[in-house]
């Protein structure tokens, strides 16, 4: 058996880019606080014309929009990926700039896609909308006549006028 300091077991790779929320190293693009991490040889992947990374990080309520742009822009520099339209359509319809009502905004105006489609919990203030104390409910509406509990039997009823 062997008895290895950590530091000699895992060596450090160099960083080619770092920011506060990601590292780009040789081997791909990481997470700093999640340890999340895209492999050098996946960056290119895509959804049709889009890119596939920046629709993906959209759906993750952790990841900041305007930084992990800045690192993936970064990643594909140093890793000679040439990068075409469909990137910034990809940062479009992921992360697009919306300040609407209702939404949460990110970094720099950005809400993310999974905020979008992600239904929102009671916990984050979601207001419902419920009939006032006022505002009768409407009783469920009945097909034909009702049948007595106990026989099963339908009824008639008689209305004097």
């Amino acid at each position: 058996m062997f008895d290895l300091p950590l530091d000699d077991a895992c060596p450090t790779i160099p960083a080619l880019f770092e920011n506060a929320d990601w590292r780009v190293a040789a081997d791909g693009l990481e997470h700093r606080e999640t340890g999340y991490f895209i492999a050098r040889d996946s960056i290119t992947m895509r959804r049709g014309d889009l890119w596939e990374w920046p629709m993906h990080l959209a759906e993750k309520s952790w990841c900041t929009p305007r930084s992990f742009r800045e690192a993936f822009l970064a990643a594909v520099a140093a890793f000679g990926v040439s990068a075409d339209s469909g990137l910034s359509q990809s940062f479009a319809v992921a992360f697009g700039l919306v300040a609407g009502a209702g939404s949460r905004r990110g970094d720099a105006g950005f809400v993310a896609l999974g905020d979008l489609v992600r239904p929102k919990s009671a916990g984050t203030g979601a207001i419902r909308k419920r009939n006032g104390a006022g505002e009768p409910r409407l009783a469920a509406r009945r097909m034909g006549p009702m049948a007595d509990q106990r026989t099963g039997e339908t009824g008639r009823q008689r209305v004097a006028l």
